[in-house]
């Protein structure tokens, strides 16, 4: 089992990065904010749980011991697998899951692309009774979790297109969308590859064809 991981980000696109660990590059699953967090060329600590199946090896990356916890209890839950579980850690603090569950509030986890209604009540059901270690740790500066632009931006940069360029276009999709199409990652990434077209992902082909 592997527990964690320390050692140089080699790289980051989209939800998953490659960490060196004694000359082995390992990729590792995340967030997209946590994604967002990590630094090429940085020096990197990931909490980690490794999902064993016939055909693969993955390695699930998390901030701290909280989201480990809530993501192992998660996939204990009928119909929840490893990327589910991610999403929902995605969208929700640990802090804020231990609420849901607590409350009984099952719409919490509706609000989770991939998270059906059944599976929802599942959780709340499942998990009850289960997350006092998340409720009663010790306060900590809180995690900022991703935006509907966030998610946008890291979709971008693992297309291919600079953090730079992806940030202009996301900005310039945010000033013309409606209220709708802000609200969910689908519409607004739409916008963005309206507002950089074409022509822009050619031009950006062609300098890192020139840069090589």
């Amino acid at each position: 089992m592997i527990s964690s991981v320390r050692g140089i980000v080699l790289a980051v696109a989209g939800t998953t990065a490659v960490i060196e660990v004694g000359g082995v590059g390992l990729s590792v699953s995340l967030t997209p904010q946590h994604a967002l967090s990590l630094r090429v060329g940085s020096e990197a600590t990931v909490r980690t749980a490794l999902i064993v199946r016939e055909d693969d090896l993955s390695l699930f990356g998390f901030v701290d011991r909280d989201e480990l916890a809530v993501f192992d209890l998660l996939r204990g839950v009928t119909g929840v697998g490893p990327k589910s579980a991610m999403g929902v850690l995605a969208a929700m603090s640990p802090a804020q899951i231990a609420s849901a569950v607590a409350t009984e509030d099952d719409a919490a986890f509706r609000k989770v692309s991939g998270i059906g209604p059944k599976t929802a009540k599942l959780i709340v059901v499942s998990l009850a009774g289960k997350m006092q270690v998340v409720a009663n740790s010790p306060a900590k500066a809180p995690i900022v979790r991703a935006t509907v632009s966030d998610n946008v931006l890291v979709a971008l940069v693992g297309l291919g297109w600079s953090e730079r360029v992806a940030a202009q276009a996301v900005d310039e999709a945010l000033a013309s969308a409606s209220d709708d199409e802000t609200a969910t990652v689908p519409a607004l990434l739409r916008l963005a590859l309206t507002q950089l077209g074409p022509q822009q992902q050619l031009s950006s082909s062609s300098r890192g064809s020139s840069v090589q």
